[in-house]
């Protein structure tokens, strides 16, 4: 079967942002919103912003919007169907971030964690890392850390996940596993069924009494169409900020583990009985959670198959043609010798994504900051440096780097072109000369 095609034209004419010839290259912290977005929150506060819940007519329809709508829309990019095909928005819950979301969920577990556990994690986002380390600290548990190993015998910043170095940390008493689908600065698409299956056939060889598995798609989901069921995950994650929407999460649980897992926290954590409602107070507005239902339309425009795996394909095939030129001028000998090193995986494949983070080490080297300072001071293109949240894995990276330095990452995705990566690549010649 032919790969999709992407609507390159139809994808970029729907993001009044781009209208400017401004190139947003920051897009991993946040992407453009479409305009089917746009539309319809500006629809939702001009003709039903009403308290939900009520019978007269407005707030009914207000309230089909955000509850089921909204959630609805959002269990299509989970992957969370039935058997039957059909979705299971009872398993969405929104918040105002994927931290918040995440922080949240792991209170409400605290009272199934028994003394004893224990909880594995990675060094990518704090979103997905941050919230076990607390619990864990306040149970008096134990953390075992998911490394990174070399991949590249000449760059000891290209490194990625190896699920057997995730193995050995399993025993009888692994409770909670916390990995991302995609590093936020690595890039690297991790194969999350594979890993899954792995984990719990070896958890089920060591006697643990439960494992539940939570999947960071914050640098996935605008790249890759997740699949939650296929995976066999109890929680998922992503921002639709990033992918062309609101400012909101969307986070999946497992409907088994609402029902025996999770305890309510009142005010940010719906029970079982109510959870249809999904939105935690002091988080989102209800317009932004109808707003979310204008990303699927959007992304179902972009391929002439009218269905998300298409489009996906299609976004992914277009982002490889992206991928090759920036990374094969940053890995080139030129690039090389100037001491120019990719933190994360060097090579093009269908298992990295277009966010790309790099160092200027060596003889002359550069700090993070001042490559980025450059594209600054000319405008017209954001890119960023720093450790975007993923203090372990840039603290650890050996030879050592300032943390707060941290990389310059430049992060691409389907409405970028390639005349944008050549531009990019104008300016950073210039930066090695």
């Amino acid at each position: 079967m032919p790969t999709p095609t992407l609507d390159l034209g139809l994808a970029r004419s729907r993001f009044p942002a781009l209208k400017s010839g401004y190139i947003f290259a920051d897009n991993a912290g946040g992407s453009q919103a479409a305009v089917d977005v746009i539309e319809r929150i500006t629809d939702y506060l001009s003709n039903t912003n009403v308290q939900l819940g009520a019978d007269y007519s407005v707030s009914v329809e207000s309230t089909t919007r955000v509850l089921s709508d909204g959630p609805t829309e959002a269990a299509k990019l989970f992957g969370a169907g039935n058997l039957n095909g059909d979705v299971s928005f009872d398993e969405v819950v929104f918040g105002s971030s994927s931290t918040l979301n995440l922080a949240n969920l792991a209170r409400g577990l605290e009272s199934d964690i028994s003394p004893g556990d224990e909880f594995i994690i990675t060094g990518e986002h704090e979103a997905n890392v941050g919230p076990w380390k607390k619990l864990a600290a306040k149970l008096n548990l134990e953390v075992k850390h998911w490394r990174p190993r070399r991949t590249h015998p000449g760059n000891s910043y290209a490194i990625k996940h190896e699920i057997s170095d995730l193995l050995p940390l399993i025993t009888s008493r692994t409770r909670i596993v916390a990995f991302s689908a995609c590093s936020n600065i690595l890039g690297t698409i991790n194969p999350v069924g594979e890993i899954v299956k792995a984990i719990r056939a070896e958890a089920k060889k060591q006697g643990a009494r439960k494992v539940e598995i939570s999947v960071d798609c914050v640098a996935y989901a605008p790249h890759r169409l997740m699949d939650v069921k296929a995976w066999d995950v109890d929680f998922c994650v992503f921002s639709y900020y990033k992918v062309y929407g609101p400012h909101i999460s969307a986070l999946y649980v497992r409907s088994s583990v609402l029902e025996h897992s999770v305890t309510s926290l009142v005010h940010h954590f719906l029970d079982v009985a109510t959870v249809a409602y999904k939105l935690q107070p002091g988080g989102p507005g209800y317009e932004l959670v109808y707003g979310t239902t204008g990303v699927n339309p959007y992304l179902l425009s972009l391929t002439t198959e009218n269905n998300l795996k298409a489009t996906f394909d299609a976004i992914a095939a277009h982002e490889q043609k992206l991928l090759e030129r920036l990374l094969g001028f940053l890995t080139d000998d030129k690039r090389k010798e100037r001491g120019v090193r990719i933190v994360g995986d060097e090579k093009v494949s269908m298992n990295r994504v277009p966010t790309v983070s790099f160092v200027v080490v060596g003889d002359k080297p550069l700090m993070s900051r001042d490559v980025v300072t450059v594209f600054d001071k000319k405008g017209g293109i954001g890119i960023r440096y720093g450790h975007f949240y993923a203090y372990t894995i840039i603290d650890e990276l050996e030879p050592k780097i300032d943390t707060a330095n941290g990389v310059v990452r430049i992060s691409l995705v389907h409405y970028n072109t390639l005349e944008e990566v050549d531009k990019i690549i104008a300016v950073l010649e210039e930066i090695f000369t």
